[in-house]
């Protein structure tokens, strides 16, 4: 499969210029119909010889597996999740907080890697907040925040200029504060290689429902084995424990813990399939060509109104106009599909691989009227 052979078999690129893969990645055919099968199957031959809950848990148990090889884990590392915010919450939930400690994050956070934190700030937890300048952050200032912290929380790919922090150095900074390394990486699977065992952080959420073309419902969460052992999920229920119907339970060994119960199979599924899909082209070919293509773009942008880097290390692009929402909106209406951000304020085009170069130059030309 090639580029262009994936891009046909998605139903939504056939008539607008679909460029917010960095929200919503609409899904191929091929991973909408392996959902679907899968759910016909369970439902519709759900007998004595084709238990339901057998075949969700081989699914489950197959989903963690084709995950795992894919970012670079161990299966008992992968728990299979609704979504990003559910991982880092779950990471959140399953630390026994005391009042006066620590938890430092970037302020390129999405809400997913704001809003548990929040939560625990109300509890008398401290948020330590790190600036940054043009979605680059400063290490020395990063590590004078996690000196006493107990967790560092971070993004792989900002979300809101398509830098890529340097994780791995993040982690080692984290780890010598004694903090552990939650990483926010939805932003990465799909888009740019994936490889958990080099970032060495102790925990990743991520999800396949942007560019993998994955649907929603298609999270997971890495969590390092070691680092899963000292952590106590405040939700448990079937799928979490080692023997559900024992008098006293035992959470599971590693990331499944962090799983709870009858949570439909076919996200993961479809997951899986999307995964497959991106796999057999090459996520290094992907990478590559989206990079090109946005390159195209923050070309024919002006330079004062350029947020993302010049040479884009995503394919995430954001610049400046007078109204983003309006500037949305317009370019909605010529069949323009990017979306608005509320810091910087600004709009953002989250340029795939299955784009095209005529793409590109059409949204230049659409956006010719907000330089003036």
């Amino acid at each position: 499969m090639t580029p262009e052979d994936l891009r046909a078999d998605i139903p939504a690129l056939h008539e607008d210029v679909y460029l917010n893969f960095g929200a919503h990645g609409p899904s191929p055919t091929h991973v909408v119909d392996a959902a679907t099968d899968f759910i016909r199957r369970h439902e519709y031959d759900a007998t004595a010889s084709a238990d339901p809950y057998d075949r969700a848990f081989d699914a489950y148990d197959r989903m963690r597996e084709r995950v795992a090889d894919f970012v670079g884990a161990d299966a008992d590392e992968i728990a299979l999740t609704e979504s990003t915010a559910a991982g880092i919450n779950a990471i959140s939930n399953a630390i026994d907080w005391q009042s006066g400690d620590v938890v430092v994050r970037t302020d390129l956070e999405h809400p997913a890697g704001t809003l548990p934190w929040q939560r625990l700030e109300r509890e008398g937890v401290e948020v330590r907040v790190v600036e940054t300048e043009n979605g680059r952050l400063d290490p020395d200032a990063f590590a004078a925040a996690v000196e006493d912290a107990r967790l560092a929380c971070f993004s792989a790919v900002t979300w809101t200029h398509g830098t890529r922090l340097p994780v791995a150095d993040l982690v080692d900074i984290a780890h010598d504060a004694g903090a552990l390394a939650l990483v926010d990486a939805v932003q990465v699977p799909g888009h740019l290689p994936m490889d958990v065992e080099a970032w060495g952080a102790d925990a990743v959420a991520a999800a396949g429902h942007k560019w993998l073309l994955g649907l929603w419902g298609g999270g997971f969460l890495y969590v390092d084995r070691d680092v899963a052992d000292t952590l106590t999920p405040r939700i448990v229920g079937y799928r979490s424990v080692e023997t559900p119907t024992a008098a006293s339970y035992e959470f599971a060994v590693g990331a499944r813990r962090f799983e709870v119960g009858s949570s439909n199979p076919a996200p993961h599924v479809a997951l899986a399939a999307a995964v497959d899909t991106i796999a057999e082209i090459g996520v290094s070919e992907l990478s590559e060509r989206s990079r090109w293509l946005a390159g195209l773009l923050a070309d024919g942008v002006p330079d004062d109104r350029l947020h993302s880097p010049a040479t884009p290390e995503s394919g995430l692009v954001t610049f400046g106009v007078a109204d983003p929402e309006r500037t949305v909106q317009r370019l909605a209406a010529s069949g323009f599909v990017v979306r608005s951000l509320p810091k910087p304020n600004a709009v953002r085009a989250s340029v795939h691989a299955v784009n095209t170069r005529a793409e590109i130059e059409g949204l230049l030309r659409a956006l010719e009227p907000e330089w003036d």
